[in-house]
This record gives C-alpha cells, structure tokens and sequence, in this order.
C-alpha cells in the first residue's frame, strides 16, 4: 500500500517509515500538518497516518480537509491521546481509525489493511426504512425529505442497523462498525444509539430495537420488536 506519515516527533517517523517499508509498503513522510495536507492533496495513497497534535495544522484539520475528497484514503490518528472522549472525538471528526501509542506493529498493519478495505466497500445508494431515507453517497438521514443532522459515528451505527436490517447486530459488531478497533464501553455504545433515537424523534416507530442481551436491530414489523425486546 501507498502510506502517508505524518508526525512532528522524528523519531517516530523514521520508526514507522521502517517498520512499514520493511512489511511490504511505500511510504511518504512529512513533518508538519501544513507540508502533510499538501502532501495528501497532491498525491494518491491508500492510507494517511497522522498525529493529532501537529505543528502548522492538527490532526483534526486535515481529516476535515480530506473527508470531501471522492476516492480519499484511510484516515488513521495515531496518536498519544488516549481518553474516551479523545478517541470518540478523533473518530466523529472523520478518522476511520484511532490507535493510541505506544503500539505494536502488527496490530498496526493488521488495522491499517481493515480501514483501506473499508474505505473501499462500495455500498448501496440509499436505504428506506419507515419513513427515512439513508443516503449512502452523501452520508444524510432524511425523514419524508427533510434532514436530520447527525454525526459521523450515529451515521456509522444506522448504516451498519440498515446494512443488516431486521438482523441481530450485536454490540461488538456495531462498535467495531462505528469506532474500529478502538477501545470504548458499551455504555459509550448505549448512548450513541439513544442520541439517534432522539434525533429521530424519539424513534416514534421503534425502528431501533434493543435486543436483551445481544444488542441492537433495525425491523420495521412491529410484532418482531415486541418479541426481540422481551
């Protein structure tokens, strides 16, 4: 794969130049946000690896620059940041993944490969369900034409309900669906789903069921939920 690194800590540059380039890959370096976001936008790659807490630009700012692109690469933050509420935070701002230092190159490889595969997934136009509409190309949740706004990581949870739809998607599953690898509770899980449910007003229809025990369903049948949520 074509990788793009950028770090402002040169030793761990070099470390992730070797380390990638001794499994197989070509990388690029940069040592600052401003030269890594020219970088990114001039030239093709499978994935970005990148700080958070860059000289010039963050993490954050050109993850926002990037996410329009058609074709973008992986989103990677790697990063020393480490709290729930950083981790959350890096994903809803674009990141496919979150890997936390230190780390071991393995896992790394191993994560980078799952986020290039994802970001290559060719997905479906639209879902419909009840009276909303997924769409997939421009990542909107509409209710009878009319927008609902929604974050990156609510539009991950309700396009993996709907991918499976009337499915059991167990917690694990969706987690891994919305934040990766990453390491969040599954109360950090439970209030996503309530969040969305709010923003669908309330979820009058109870498209979202909760499964006792495995985890969450997107089913239209209402005798269904009632069984599933028993």
């Amino acid at each position: 794969m074509r990788i793009l690194a950028i770090e402002d800590d040169l030793r761990m540059l070099e470390l992730l130049r070797t380390g990638l380039q001794e499994a197989g890959h070509t990388v690029t370096t940069a040592e600052d946000g401003e030269k890594g976001l020219e970088v990114a936008l001039t030239r093709e790659f499978d994935a970005i690896l990148l700080d958070i807490g860059l000289p010039g630009r963050s993490g954050y700012n050109i993850t926002q620059h990037l996410l329009p692109r058609p074709n973008r690469p992986a989103i990677i933050m790697l990063t020393a940041l480490d709290k729930e509420d950083n981790i959350v935070y890096g994903l809803d701002a674009g990141a496919d993944d979150y890997i936390t230092k230190p780390f071991s190159f393995p896992e790394l490889i191993a994560r980078i490969a799952s986020a290039v595969r994802r970001t290559r997934i060719i997905a479906a136009d639209h879902f419909v369900f009840g009276p909303f509409k997924l769409d997939i190309s421009k990542r909107r949740l509409l209710r009878d034409h009319a927008e609902i706004h929604i974050t990156r990581s609510e539009y991950l949870l309700v396009r993996a309900l709907a991918l499976h739809r009337g499915e059991t998607v167990s917690r694990r599953k969706l987690m891994q669906e919305v934040w990766g690898a990453s390491a969040v509770s599954h109360g950090a899980l439970d209030t996503l789903v309530n969040t969305l449910r709010e923003k669908m007003d309330n979820d009058e229809f109870g498209l979202i069921a909760t499964v006792r025990g495995s985890g969450y369903s997107l089913v239209e049948d209402s005798a269904v939920r009632t069984r599933l949520s028993q």
